[in-house]
């Protein structure tokens, strides 16, 4: 009798624990793709990008219908416009799946603090997504634009990001722990990718506007929003993005252009970059030296240059750490004078060297910060001429 209730008590325990009680269907659900915050009057409006699931899948496309669709609220708090899309959405929104948040430049002016916590506090949404930030833009109207080749724009977005960060160096990934950890100190800023609409915006929404050979309207990324602590203040333009990735030591790969010593121009592939930053204290005022190593591969030459020659090589080094050190100098000298603010995180360098002296300057650091002496070394080293010893034109 023992061993048979046992047995019942089994089976029903086991019946109990084959389903799962909170699960939910994907049919029941909006998958997002990416989520635009933008101010409007004492609120918020957020956008959405949904996925229309069937017009992703190559098979099963009718080809009448986008890939995504965005629907839009507004709320006092983000969360409550997040809650609100259910009036407009046919499915309830998942946001586990998102892979870009993009912040309206008006919105970003006036602080992304609020914003960035319900991010961070919502258990319902991962923090491997990317930030970005509308260049004299809303983020209503990125999102409304449809892009040929990547059906799904977010992913559009977050590959041009990647593969700029990657071989151009002029854009930054950014996910919640680091925008966090980044602006979680009361002396702390950061950058944010800048992305712009160029074209027109109405014409973007259109499906016709991945149709054509030369779209209506693209999305391109020109260089870094500067956020002074979690407020927007100002971009680097897109230069100023590369060298500023310089002196982070982001980046991985970039391209240089330097004049020859006549006429014409030397394009050399950067393959590999080291920033090393060291801080001292000379009788209590502060100083930073930066050492960057380089190694580069000739691409291009277009003037009449003998690339066998050892101290032609020699040369190449010296015009591009020259046109490098002065880039990075104009950089700093940008951000200490237009921006005033502590990207380059200079003052956590100070501190480390000698948190003693830091102690005794840091509640001035920001007045401090624009008069700081900071010495630029740059080293380059020509690893590769390709598989041409000399230029076309000597030839």
């Amino acid at each position: 009798m023992k061993k048979s209730l046992i047995v019942i008590f089994l089976v029903i325990f086991t019946l109990l624990l084959s389903g799962c009680w909170s699960k939910r269907e994907l049919s029941d659900l909006a998958i997002v793709s990416a989520l635009g915050i933008d101010k409007v009057n004492d609120g918020y409006s957020i956008s959405v990008q949904i996925i229309n699931a069937g017009e992703m899948s190559e098979n099963k496309s009718s080809g009448s219908q986008s890939p995504v669709t965005t629907y839009h609220a507004t709320g006092q708090s983000v969360f409550e416009a997040i809650r609100k899309l259910t009036a407009s959405s046919p499915r309830r929104a998942y946001f586990t799946h998102m892979q870009l948040v993009v912040f309206g430049e008006e919105f970003a002016s006036e602080g992304i603090a609020e914003a960035l916590d319900f991010l961070a506090r919502d258990q319902a949404i991962r923090s491997d997504f990317n930030f970005v930030v509308a260049y004299n833009s809303t983020a209503k109207d990125i999102l409304n634009v449809l892009t040929p080749i990547e059906k799904l724009p977010a992913k559009k977005i977050l590959n041009s990001a990647l593969a700029s960060q990657d071989a151009w160096g002029s854009t930054r990934f950014v996910d919640t722990e680091d925008l966090i950890s980044e602006l979680g100190d009361d002396d702390k800023s950061t950058v944010l990718s800048a992305i712009e609409l160029v074209g027109d915006k109405e014409l973007g929404k259109r499906p016709d506007n991945v149709e054509r050979i030369e779209t209506s309207a693209v999305l391109h990324f020109t260089g870094l929003g500067v956020f002074k602590k979690d407020k927007l203040i100002g971009y680097l333009t897109e230069s100023e993005s590369i060298y500023y990735n310089f002196l982070m030591n982001n980046i991985k790969s970039t391209i240089i252009n330097t004049s020859c010593p006549n006429e014409g121009s030397i394009t050399t592939e950067i393959g590999r970059s080291k920033t090393t930053i060291q801080g001292e204290f000379e009788q209590g005022i502060p100083k930073i030296n930066v050492k960057i190593d380089v190694e580069q591969n000739v691409a291009e030459v277009k003037c009449a240059i003998d690339l066998s020659k050892e101290k032609t090589l020699k040369m190449i080094d010296k015009k591009t750490a020259n046109f490098i050190k002065e880039n990075i100098e104009k950089t700093i000298n940008t951000i200490k004078d237009n921006y005033q603010v502590d990207i380059l995180n200079f003052g956590e360098v100070l501190h480390k060297e000698d948190h003693k002296a830091w102690d005794t300057i840091k509640d001035d650091w920001s007045t401090m910060f624009p008069e700081l002496e900071v010495n630029v070394d740059v080293n380059v080293k020509t690893t590769g001429t390709a598989t041409l010893v000399n230029s076309i034109e000597k030839e």
